[in-house]
């Protein structure tokens, strides 16, 4: 036999190098520790927490991040939006400053992100299952920083999970902090189908607005559905700035590609949260969320309820959320409406959002 030349030898290895060091680039290698929140200056803050934990809950892992520069801070659960992708992405990608004032628990729902597991079965994962998860994961924080009740926060599709939660369990927690509020889906999804129709016609978009007129959604149920788990739908609402953020144009480039690069996870984990994500369409807990009416259902609340809206917010439309709002019966309600944001106002505007949480508990402590 030949010997090949060494000159092809040399190309493919260095071929081979280049493609590795892309791999790598795309998708750095990691041990998937959690980085510790840092101050004004970029130092980390040594006495703060930075922590991935497992909680065994009939049988299932479920995964969470706790991030706090002070663990003596009110504890936080977040119920994240999705589902499937963890909210602790958008602290990576937007960092907020609620470290600062809460010891924040970012929890992954059952059958995603960290607390995802290839045996779960899809149908399982049940509104009741999910609820039951929340106040698990929430005696569990209470315990471990001894305190009495929580903070929780929903964002988006977590909305559902947590108003639900606090409107059966109250007693578990101090307040709800409401961002992006699912009050009546369909109806704000016929809101937002509107507005970026007109909105592309108004540009001259012939090819949106022709596609948009091919998706009479009213028009069945089947055609909702198609709609609602379209690309055109989150293509739409990204390119005119009323998606995830304002500035967030792909959920390609904005989410999954830096999902990618986030070292709080290892290969494998960043591997199980798309799995997560693409299962997490097939739950009985997304469909329940999907046709929730809060209008109807949940009238009254017996804690505080914050609501923190994004001006340009038609994932869950701004002017429904308001809606709800003045409908809503609760001790205290106040509703912050966000100028420069769209669906994720913490994350977009941390400055503000800080000021107002700051003076949220500042008013608890006092009564």
């Amino acid at each position: 036999m030949r010997k090949k030349p060494m000159g092809l030898i040399i190309t493919l290895a260095a071929i081979f190098i280049i493609l590795l060091s892309l791999v790598f680039i795309i998708f750095p290698p990691s041990l998937g520790t959690v980085p510790l929140p840092t101050d004004e200056n970029g130092n980390k803050i040594k006495s703060g927490i930075a922590e991935k934990r497992f909680l065994n809950v009939d049988g299932q892992d479920l995964g969470m991040i706790i991030l706090s520069e002070n663990i003596q801070n009110p504890v936080l659960l977040i119920c994240g939006g999705g589902p499937g992708i963890p909210e602790y992405l958008m602290e990576y990608m937007y960092p907020s400053l609620l470290y600062k004032n809460f010891t924040v628990c970012y929890a992954d729902y059952r059958g995603t992100g960290l607390s995802f597991a290839s045996e779960i079965r899809a149908e399982d994962m049940t509104s009741e299952r999910y609820i039951s998860d929340v106040i698990e994961i929430t005696k569990y924080l209470s315990k471990e920083f001894n305190q009495k009740k929580i903070y929780i926060l929903g964002h988006s599709f977590g909305t559902y999970i947590a108003l639900n939660t606090v409107y059966r369990y109250p007693e578990y927690f101090h307040s709800y902090i409401a961002m992006s509020q699912t009050c009546s889906q369909k109806e704000s999804e016929y809101l937002a189908y509107d507005y970026m129709k007109e909105e592309y016609k108004k540009h001259n978009n012939k090819k949106m607005f022709q596609k948009f007129e091919d998706c009479p959604i009213r028009e069945s149920d089947e055609m909702y559905s198609r709609y609602f788990s379209s690309s055109l739908r989150d293509t739409a609402m990204h390119e005119l700035g009323v998606g995830t953020t304002r500035d967030m144009k792909s959920v390609i480039t904005g989410i999954f590609f830096p999902s990618l690069k986030c070292k709080a996870y290892t290969w494998g984990q960043r591997i199980n949260l798309w799995k997560g994500k693409s299962n997490s369409m097939k739950f009985p807990v997304v469909s329940d969320s999907i046709n929730f009416n809060a209008f109807e259902t949940i009238k009254s609340l017996e804690i505080p309820v914050y609501f923190f809206s994004g001006k340009y917010d038609y994932t869950c439309n701004t002017d429904l959320q308001y809606k709800y709002y003045e409908s809503i019966d609760s001790p205290i309600k106040e509703f912050y409406k966000f100028e420069n944001s769209a669906h994720s106002p913490i994350f977009e505007e941390p400055m503000k959002a800080s000021k107002i949480i700051k003076e949220i508990l500042d008013s608890q402590n006092r009564n």
